[in-house]
C-alpha cells in the first residue's frame, strides 16, 4: 500500500509563488511509475494539472499551466514537487498528488494511488 501525502498549500496572493511537495511511503513508492498532479476546484470537475515520466525525461502541463507550473521529482527522496509561479484566482483547488503507470495515462485519469490532497488559495 502506497501513502501519498501532499503539503505546501496555502493562501497566497495573485502573482505569487508556491511549491507542493507530495512525499510517497509504503509498498514501491514512486520509483518506475509516472507521477501526476490533479486539482479540484468547489463544484467542478477534477482537473489534471502536470504528469512527470518515471524517468523525469517526459513532463506533460494542462494548458491553463503551462508556462507557469512545473513538476519535478526526486526518487532519492520519494517525492514529487509542483512548483507554482505567477498564481491566478482560478488555481484555486484542492490539489491531490497520483500515481500511474505512463504520463499519458495519469493524463486520462488512469492512476492507481492518490493522496488526500493540499488547499491551496489564490487571492485577488
Amino acid at each position: 500500500q502506497v501513502h501519498l501525502v501532499e503539503s505546501g498549500g496555502r493562501l497566497e496572493q495573485a502573482g505569487g509563488s508556491l511549491r507542493l511537495s507530495c512525499a510517497a511511503s509504503g509498498g514501491t513508492l514512486i520509483t518506475g511509475y509516472a507521477m501526476g498532479w490533479f486539482r479540484q476546484a468547489p463544484e467542478k470537475e477534477r482537473e489534471f494539472v502536470a504528469a512527470i515520466a518515471w524517468n523525469g525525461g517526459v513532463t506533460h502541463y494542462a494548458d491553463s499551466v503551462n508556462g507557469r507550473f512545473t513538476i519535478s521529482r526526486d526518487d532519492g527522496k520519494n517525492t514529487v514537487y509542483l512548483q507554482m509561479n505567477s498564481l491566478k484566482p482560478e488555481d484555486t483547488a484542492v490539489y491531490y498528488c497520483t500515481r500511474g503507470f505512463s504520463v499519458a495515462t495519469i493524463e486520462q485519469g488512469g492512476v492507481d494511488y492518490q493522496g488526500q490532497g493540499t488547499q491551496v488559495t489564490v487571492s485577488s
